[in-house]
């Protein structure tokens, strides 16, 4: 293999929709091969952030501490979340916050809204509000004019509406969730990452605490609200009808689209395909949803 068959391989792979359990062994191997032949830690963050995203938490650590051997800011990020979450099975937030107050000194907005979540936790350091409060009204302005979908606007906004709630000022809270939900949704079409998925079920669970569900006009990810509890749903797509059916199973609701079932809304959302297209990538296409009963 050479390094330009290499890059190939990995190219088909990520225009691959339809992945075999050989067309994956083929990019590991490619990957590995490059990692060995450039030691590139772009190509190392890479190879973590795919085991990160199937949840193989050791092998993103190994790859992430691989290219933090580089001095490679966007390691020290990951290894923050890996000890933050304690992805491996361990938590250490002394490590998480050393790694995340690293990179908020040099300004990067997602360590710096994780150094605010570890004062609001009292994560490692003491539990401070106000300086949680500080840190993301500080960061509103810097995120306010994102445009790139993978900017951490809706992670910033989500917080400063959970303040505002706080504070009463209940119209700006609902401004800012729906203002995160649009940006939110578009990043999902690309990257449907569990992580930004929790985020927007987290977003609709909060919103809808602050206005009224509106069964006469709401969207795909509004159906989070609604697949909490048993309903029947349509829409359509493509001019097709597609069917959702949530009943209740032990402590909350399976779900059921167009007659495959899946065990909690958080399965269908991650899972839910429209001929071998995952929903989230096309909800823009999907329209006239109704709730049927």
């Amino acid at each position: 293999m050479t390094v330009k068959e290499a890059r190939q391989l990995v190219a088909r792979f990520n225009e691959n929709k339809k992945l075999s359990e050989e067309d994956v062994f083929v990019f590991i191997e490619a990957m590995q091969f490059l990692i060995e032949e450039e030691h590139n830690p772009r190509d190392m963050m890479y190879l973590g952030g795919y085991y990160y995203e199937i949840k193989e938490f050791d092998l993103a650590l190994k790859y992430y501490e691989m290219a933090a051997s580089y001095d490679y800011d966007e390691a020290y990020e990951c290894l923050g979340y890996i000890w933050y979450y304690g992805r491996t099975g361990e938590r250490d937030f002394k490590k998480a916050f050393e790694y995340f107050s690293k990179m908020m000194e040099k300004g990067n907005l997602v360590a710096t809204y994780k150094v605010a979540d570890m004062y609001k936790n009292g994560y490692y350091v003491e539990k401070n509000q106000a300086k949680y409060e500080e840190i993301i009204e500080d960061l509103y302005p810097k995120v306010k004019k994102c445009r790139n979908v993978f900017d951490p606007l809706p992670e910033v906004y989500t917080r400063l509406a959970r303040i505002r709630k706080e504070q009463g000022k209940e119209n700006e809270a609902v401004n800012l969730y729906l203002t995160a939900k649009d940006f939110l949704a578009i990043r999902i079409r690309y990257n449907a990452f569990f992580g930004n998925l929790n985020i927007m079920k987290w977003l609709i669970d909060d919103l809808y605490t602050l206005i009224e569900f509106d069964e006469e006009e709401f969207d795909f990810y509004d159906m989070y609200y609604l697949l909490k509890t048993p309903h029947e749903i349509s829409f359509m797509f493509e001019g097709k009808k597609q069917t959702v059916i949530s009943e209740m199973e032990g402590a909350e609701c399976a779900v059921c689209f167009n007659g495959k079932w899946f065990r909690s809304r958080d399965d269908f959302f991650k899972e839910g395909v429209i001929k071998n297209t995952k929903i989230t990538s096309i909800d823009d296409e999907c329209y006239r949803f109704t709730v049927e009963k």
